[in-house]
């Protein structure tokens, strides 16, 4: 886990990099859901270094006697992919595995809000990748890579790290948030003092961020936002746990 420590970050694009995103053959739609670039507040959170790897899915589906994802042979994932990020999970199932981790450790593990995974990605800066803002395919396992499938975590570290040392927030899976999506709600940040966002308090899809293996550049970019249903799973869908830290009011 690593720590992020309390304090401010830029969410959101840019004008100037959601221009430039068009220009790199970005859907300009997705883009507007990326603005207005605003400024967000979050407390104190430890966030997972890597995605979850198919290697400590397999304890969560061996204990909890828990369905396994397909393409695993019973609860036996592929041959030599155990750092490999665990894929074909849905919402649903990185939820079931959050709580199962929960009782195992005494701590309570969630999924990340979407301001938490960016702030993660990017740091304070607004960053448009991890490592910096150009792209550069020794970073990241993306389309341009042409590995054309998972990838050990970390493989790209140190030098595709984010400014807190987190590996594979961009490229290699899309990483499940424990958002609820909409388009709009950067739309109703502009101006306002924002902490804490939790998204909104009802919807149909989830958010996902990070683009994967399958995508190109202007996917796995830190402000990006995709969306699915909460049930939907797919073979670059995969998830990261975050935790807070427990307050001296709750000793």
């Amino acid at each position: 886990m690593v720590r992020i420590p309390a304090g401010k970050f830029l969410m959101g694009s840019t004008k100037e990099q959601a221009t430039q995103a068009v220009k790199d053959s970005a859907d300009k739609n997705w883009v507007a859901r990326e603005q207005p670039q605003h400024t967000v507040e979050l407390s104190e959170y430890s966030i997972g270094k890597y995605p979850i790897t198919n290697r400590e899915y397999q304890a969560f589906v061996r204990d909890a006697k828990f369905k396994p994802p397909n393409g695993w042979d019973g609860d036996q994932f592929p041959t030599e992919r155990g750092s490999h990020p665990v894929v074909n999970v849905s919402w649903d199932d990185a939820i079931a595995y959050c709580k199962w981790l929960s009782e195992k450790s005494g701590k309570q593990y969630r999924l990340p809000t979407e301001a938490e995974w960016e702030k993660a990605a990017r740091g304070e800066n607004g960053l448009v990748y991890p490592w910096g803002n150009e792209f550069d395919s020794k970073n990241a396992n993306t389309a341009e890579v042409k590995i054309g499938d998972t990838s050990d975590v970390g493989k790209f570290s140190p030098q595709g790290d984010s400014p807190y040392g987190c590996a594979d927030m961009s490229g290699n899976v899309w990483e499940w948030c424990n958002d609820w999506f909409d388009e709009n709600e950067y739309k109703g940040r502009a101006d306002k003092s924002v902490k804490d966002p939790q998204g909104p308090q009802e919807g149909r899809l989830r958010v996902l961020r990070g683009g994967s293996f399958y995508d190109d550049r202007w996917l796995t970019r830190c402000a990006l936002r995709l969306w699915y249903f909460p049930y939907d799973f797919g073979n670059n869908y995969g998830f990261r746990v975050c935790v807070s830290p427990i307050l001296k009011s709750e000793l």
